[in-house]
């Protein structure tokens, strides 16, 4: 990253893995007090422990990655350069300048397009890729967002974006270099289904008021 010169926290968010990620973020922590784990015991969802690291973060901007850093952590310049004009700056793999240097294979790639043609018609238009997992935002855009999320698994990002609309904040997205990584533990077919049944739950939420009574609360 360019020019390193600000404060910084790594909060790592382990949601009940049963390898060795809790013992090597113990270990650099012991070394660096700037990095935190957060441990679930059981496996809660990629939303719940998103929600969970950024509602534990102190900073006045924060990143949300996926530890297999498929968006290499370098990107990150590109948008603290935009975050001024921007309360959420959202990489994304599917922009005329992005650079995906290994895709997925083709059928993730069909399923997410299947995904996003459902996210564009029923709730969030205008935005190609809300699932890219790099994402930059403003500390009140943070508070305001995950303090009222209520979806735990994948398709948290929509709700992200919906609510980030429903205040009023300004999102952006940003073509970046992109690198799949074939270790990814989504199941095509079962966590496919559950994205869309969130959706539907997004989509509720969203008539019932539940977003707009916090705005309006806010």
């Amino acid at each position: 990253m360019e020019g390193g010169d600000f404060d910084f926290e790594i909060i790592v968010v382990d949601d009940g893995s049963r390898d060795g990620t809790s013992r090597v973020v113990t270990d650099a922590a012991s070394q660096d007090s700037r990095i935190k784990l957060l441990r679930n015991e059981t496996n809660r969802g990629k939303g719940y422990s998103v929600r969970r690291g950024v509602l534990a973060s102190a900073g006045d901007l924060v990143l949300f990655s996926d530890a297999d850093l498929s968006t290499p952590i370098e990107e990150f310049d590109g948008l603290v350069k935009s975050i001024d004009a921007s309360d959420i700056v959202i990489a994304s793999r599917s922009l005329p300048d992005s650079n995906v240097v290994l895709h997925q294979p083709f059928y993730r790639e069909f399923m997410g397009k299947i995904f996003n043609l459902f996210v564009q018609v029923m709730l969030v238009r205008g935005i190609i890729d809300t699932q890219c997992g790099f994402k930059l935002m403003t500390r009140k855009a943070a508070d305001a967002v995950f303090s009222v999320a209520k979806i735990d698994s994948f398709s948290f990002d929509v709700e992200m974006i919906l609510i980030a609309r429903r205040c009023g904040l300004a999102v952006k997205d940003m073509p970046v270099r992109w690198i799949d990584s074939r270790g990814s533990k989504v199941h095509p077919i079962r966590d496919s289904a559950h994205m869309l049944l969130d959706l539907f739950r997004i989509k509720l939420y969203d008539i019932s008021g539940l977003y707009k009574r916090h705005v309006e609360r806010e």
